[in-house]
């Protein structure tokens, strides 16, 4: 297939909510997906990454989205109060941590079929969790995905070697756009599609973004998500000891009593005098 026929290909997106992600989590962060995915889903969004970072303060970051790539604030804050409930019965995570709920970002991961068609023609990094040929990384321009696999060009093949590799979306074990100035103009440009559609104000702050030089957005920090941090560090409860009660045998005696012997002889009642 050339290229042409891949991005025609991709030009027809079904984005559905119940799409299966095809890059999952492991260990910890596999159970936290397992619980707050459905909740999501119930939402209307979509999970898109759960990530366990830090050492002594812990932060459980969870990624969503609605099926056409859009999340707000006001998506966070719905998501973090259904989500917060169900974690502290469930308890997926032993400790206090700190739940950070986010929209994927610019440079955001690609973890279902349809994230590799949306963002064809941008450079991505790939890091395969079972080697292709032989390596483990890939970086170059998304040409497409065909067949279950994102087919990838490397700008820096060798001389002979073929530059264009099928990568099996399952066998990814992180891949993530990489930030580009034309990445920044396209993310943006999308941005201002959804508010549009939504009834938004077409002179959004947003309108003013898409004249400027994406250049200078990102060497003001353009790459780094803007994270919502919703909920505080939530301690684990501490259960308290039980407390063992003493044996009477084990009580003080009071100050001056010496210990007597025990007596099985029972004590007289004294008589009472009549007149």
């Amino acid at each position: 297939m050339s290229e042409n026929d891949i991005n025609a290909d991709t030009a027809a997106i079904e984005a559905r909510l119940d799409e299966p992600r095809l890059v999952t989590e492991t260990g910890p962060a596999a159970r936290v997906a397992a619980i707050v995915a459905p909740v999501l889903e119930g939402l209307g969004f979509r999970l898109v990454r759960v990530k366990i970072s830090g050492g002594d303060s812990m932060t459980l970051q969870i990624m969503a989205e609605r099926p056409d790539g859009s999340f707000g604030i006001d998506e966070c804050e719905a998501a973090s109060r259904a989500i917060s409930p169900v974690l502290d019965v469930e308890d997926p995570i032993s400790g206090a941590y700190n739940l950070e709920m986010s929209s994927p970002g610019i440079d955001r991961p690609l973890v279902r079929v349809s994230d590799f068609q949306r963002w064809t023609g941008h450079d991505v990094k790939v890091e395969m969790a079972v080697p292709h040929e032989g390596r483990k990384r890939f970086r170059g321009l998304l040409l497409g995905v065909e067949g279950g696999e994102a087919v990838v060009r490397l700008p820096d093949a060798p001389a002979g070697a073929p530059d264009t590799h099928r990568l099996p979306v399952a066998d990814i074990g992180d891949a993530r756009l990489v930030l580009t100035d034309e990445l920044i103009r396209d993310a943006l440009r999308r941005d201002k599609a959804l508010r549009e559609s939504g009834g938004f104000d077409e002179d959004d702050e947003l309108g003013d973004e898409l004249d400027d030089d994406p250049q200078d957005d990102a060497g003001d920090g353009a790459d780094e998500q803007v994270l919502v941090r919703i909920v505080p560090a939530k301690p684990t409860p501490v259960r308290k000891a039980a407390v063992k009660k003493p044996s009477p045998k084990a009580w003080p005696k009071p100050p001056g009593v010496k210990p007597g012997k025990k007596s099985n002889a029972k004590r007289k009642t004294p008589a009472k005098e009549t007149h």
